[in-house]
């Protein structure tokens, strides 16, 4: 009942804004309800501004429901202490890439701490799936390892070498890969929560294309980024959540190696 309530506070709120900015010409409601920042100075409301903004709106609005209703109501499975210390890491991963949304900056304390979360998600993770996973673990804790340095140098003021982001990157991509692979094959998670993981994993890509025809508009980035981010923390929040809700049939034994 709270997520269906702030689903639709949400939802009645963006509505709000959203005639507002089409009636006046003022995006300040609709952009702090979505972008979390003050408008940008001299930006006007235009139509693709206000369907960017809309677009992020119903995203954020997605994601309250999604992410705050819980798992599947019925008797849970048996009880596991890694599996609860994986839920809790998905949890509080949801929470920190929310929190980048409301940072000045994308380097700023609220990155590393991000980065740190999923260094802990990749070792629960190894926990739940299984231990004989090297290529999994080795690429996560490079990527997510690297990018918490990374950021601690920044906060440092120290140079970063050349090309390290673009290492890290990619190694929390090929994580990101083995994990839903993995997801896909054992029956604790479900289709859909796998479907949110591809999802945020290809989305960027699009979004860089689907960014192209608004590149004159301000906070065009934000917004699109906006819609990738949902998709994220949904994908954290599910598998959490599938983790806690009532089995079918017990989780398979044996999963392939990654």
């Amino acid at each position: 009942m709270p997520a269906l309530l702030l689903t639709v506070l949400y939802g009645a709120a963006l509505t709000v804004a959203a005639v507002v900015a089409l009636v006046s010409g003022e995006l300040g409601p609709l952009w702090g309800l979505t972008l979390f920042s003050a408008t940008a100075e001299g930006v006007t409301a235009t139509g693709p501004n206000l369907f960017l903004l809309v677009l992020a709106g119903l995203s954020w609005s997605w994601g309250i429901w999604q992410i705050l209703r819980g798992p599947s109501a019925g008797p849970p499975p048996p009880r596991d202490p890694d599996a609860l210390r994986l839920r809790l890491a998905l949890y509080a991963s949801a929470a920190t890439t929310f929190l980048l949304h409301l940072t000045a900056s994308m380097w700023a304390d609220t990155t590393v701490l991000d980065s740190a979360v999923m260094c802990v998600l990749v070792v629960l993770f190894m926990r739940v799936l299984g231990r004989g996973r090297p290529y999994m673990r080795g690429a996560g804790l490079l990527g997510y390892g690297g990018f918490t340095v990374i950021g601690v140098l920044g906060l440092l003021g120290r140079p970063v070498p050349e090309g390290v982001e673009l290492v890290c990157g990619l190694a929390g991509l090929v994580w990101t890969v083995l994990v839903l692979r993995a997801q896909g094959s054992d029956d604790r998670w479900g289709t859909a929560t796998v479907a949110y993981g591809v999802a945020a994993l290809v989305t960027p890509l699009v979004l860089v294309l689907a960014a192209l025809p608004f590149a004159g508009e301000e906070g065009a980035a934000e917004a699109l980024g906006v819609v990738s981010s949902v998709l994220m923390m949904i994908w954290l929040a599910r598998s959490a959540h599938d983790l806690a809700a009532p089995r079918r049939r017990p989780a398979s034994e044996a999963t392939p190696e990654a």
